[in-house]
């Protein structure tokens, strides 16, 4: 093991389509295996399959790829591993969902029908062609950090959102290839497998999502701009994976640029330019408190006392 490994967390994005009709059973031993191994995350488990991002030592990390391939409803997971500096997430969750990625249609099955998955080194020929239509399938918060160049951003706040935004551009986009992309490629997957039971035809999606192709593609031949959101303390992560520059803001959660955080309306915990006039002076009272705290935790060591988000 090398000195970078031995100071650093592996992180694991995964996911996996699938039927599992047991899915509740697996939940408790599911949660045992990665306290025991120290395991942090959080993964969700539903009828339609597994979808999370965990984080721990190589080790406990192999362990727990091993035991979910072990299942032979989950066997053939769709798995990224990145590194962070030090520990991504605040606790262990192992949640039971109606979906492992929410998008409230019924009937949407990725394992029956989906768009063609591209590999991350053929995506730049795919979205480079001015017949096609790239679709970010990310929320806008997520967007506001990075995308691919000409990307549309459909302007979600929720995963909800895009089956009305899909309808609603249906004469736009009916004639077109259209190029969907997500972060690790669960959205894009389910998005593809909805726009096909919608009738388009020409759907395809970016194998392994940004992740796969910030991994495998080198930044002088690369069609991304900016960073990409991750959903845990790393905020962000940019080329290689390496971990980006952005900061999350702790009063309204939006992810922030280093040009965003020179704004005069950035103060650390208490408020940012996407908040700043949306909250009360009794609000920024508030979380200024609440960052006094969690500068004290850190200085005694008890912990960060970040993770809850604010009112």
């Amino acid at each position: 093991m090398n000195t970078q490994q031995q100071q650093s967390f592996q992180v694991a994005a995964l996911y996996r389509f699938s039927r599992v009709d047991n899915f509740e059973a697996l939940r408790a031993p599911l949660a045992v295996f990665c306290h025991e191994r120290g395991i942090k995350g959080t993964l969700l488990l539903a009828a339609e399959g597994i979808n999370g991002t965990v984080a721990g030592s190589d080790a406990a990390i192999a362990d727990l790829i091993a035991y979910l391939e072990s299942i032979p409803e989950l066997s053939g997971l769709e798995v990224k591993f990145s590194r962070a500096t030090t520990m991504p997430f605040h606790r262990m969750k192992v949640r039971l969902k109606r979906e492992i990625v929410t998008m409230g249609v019924k009937g949407i099955d990725p394992t029956r029908s989906v768009g063609t998955y591209v590999e991350p080194t053929e995506w730049n020929a795919l979205i480079s062609d001015p017949e096609t239509v790239v679709v970010d399938t990310r929320n806008t918060y997520e967007i506001s950090l990075g995308t691919f160049r000409g990307a549309v951003d459909p302007e979600t706040a929720s995963f909800r959102d895009f089956p009305a935004w899909l309808e609603d551009n249906r004469s736009a986009l009916k004639d077109k290839k259209l190029a969907m992309f997500c972060t690790g490629g669960i959205r894009c997957e389910k998005a593809t497998a909805y726009a096909k039971a919608a009738g388009f035809n020409a759907v395809f999606h970016l194998k392994g999502g940004i992740l796969k192709y910030l991994e495998d593609v080198p930044a002088e031949k690369s069609l991304w701009q900016g960073e990409c959101f991750v959903f845990d303390e790393r905020v962000s992560v940019t080329h290689g994976l390496t971990e980006g520059e952005a900061q999350l803001c702790r009063a309204c959660r939006q992810p922030l640029t280093k040009q965003e955080r020179l704004s005069p309306h950035f103060i650390e915990g208490v408020s940012c330019p996407h908040c700043f006039e949306a909250r009360s002076d009794a609000d920024r009272a508030r979380y200024r408190e609440r960052q006094k705290q969690v500068e004290l935790a850190q200085v005694r060591g008890s912990g960060p006392h970040i993770g809850a988000k604010a009112d």
